[in-house]
């Protein structure tokens, strides 16, 4: 008599399959997904093979026009930007939020929850606000160039804003606290008595950090990485605010076509291109993750 195949065999940990009730539990988030990310995906995929007419009309006219345009040297230059800015963003975060993130991880629980709100608290406060506030900080007339003069440092005004130096405190300081939490979760859960053993073993602080608590929290420095580097690129309210449009990146050109350009065709090209970007990011990360595991 042939054996009766256990069911959850076939799924890790012998779960079992979701039935009935999981996927009910799961149609909210399913619904919203459709509605919220596969549907306006799916329109802007098709606007990207369209054209533009004289009225700034879309004319569903299956041409490959768009995508070849984003090979023009000024979007090439933009884009080349824009990943520059995103890299050096994520590893600023990266060396600016693993010792935060760590301290954090081992600080006391009571500590931990104070750190984890100051943390947590721009969150609370609107986007715009904060970036305003920042405007008002790097101006000539602001509270870092006053203190400069005032400890004599400087003889003038110093203009920060409107430049690449404060377009990059704008995106380091948005993406941060993206950096620190997923370090932060990974690091929580690091087991103390493996960082000792390592010492005990004859193993320094340097060599632990490298080959011990490096390679045990790299889910979380991976997740950071992903969380910071893929907005980055198309962050473009920074740009317009702290850099007064004079550092464009691809984030720029894609409101521009859909706002002053009324090109939405070649707009949904560079964001399914951008898209693209996110999934190339997502499956190296990944794989590499997997290939470490």
């Amino acid at each position: 008599m042939t054996p009766r195949a256990d069911p959850r065999a076939a799924t890790p940990a012998g779960r079992r399959p979701p039935g009935l009730a999981g996927w009910l539990l799961l149609s909210p988030m399913l619904l919203w997904l459709v509605l919220f990310v596969v549907a306006p995906t799916a329109i802007l995929f098709v606007y990207s093979f369209g054209q533009r007419d004289e009225l700034g009309q879309v004319v569903f006219d299956f041409t490959w026009s768009n995508y070849a345009r984003i090979l023009d040297p000024i979007y090439l230059r933009i884009l080349s930007r824009s990943l520059w800015y995103a890299g050096l963003t994520t590893g600023i975060c990266l060396v600016a939020g693993y010792p935060m993130a760590f301290y954090i991880a081992r600080a006391p629980v009571q500590r931990r929850s104070l750190l984890l709100l100051l943390v947590m608290i721009p969150f609370w406060i609107s986007f715009l606000l904060r970036t305003y506030a920042w405007i008002s900080l790097l101006n000539g007339e602001g509270l870092v160039s006053a203190l400069l003069q005032w400890l004599r440092l400087l003889s003038g005004p110093l203009e920060l804003l409107y430049s690449p130096i404060a377009v990059m405190i704008g995106l380091v300081y948005t993406y941060l606290p993206f950096m620190i939490l997923p370090i932060f979760t990974s690091a929580e859960k690091l087991d103390p008595s493996l960082i000792e053993a390592a010492l005990d073993l004859g193993a320094g602080p340097w060599r632990a950090f490298a080959h011990v608590i490096i390679p045990l929290t790299k889910p979380g420095i991976y997740a950071g990485v992903l969380l910071v580097f893929v907005p980055s690129i198309g962050m473009f309210a920074v740009t317009d605010l702290m850099g007064g449009a004079r550092v464009p990146m691809i984030g720029n050109v894609i409101q521009n076509q859909f706002g002053q350009a009324r090109d939405w065709p070649f707009g949904a090209a560079l964001g399914i291109t951008f898209l693209a970007l996110f999934v190339i990011a997502f499956w190296c990360l990944h794989e590499r993750g997997e290939t470490k595991a």
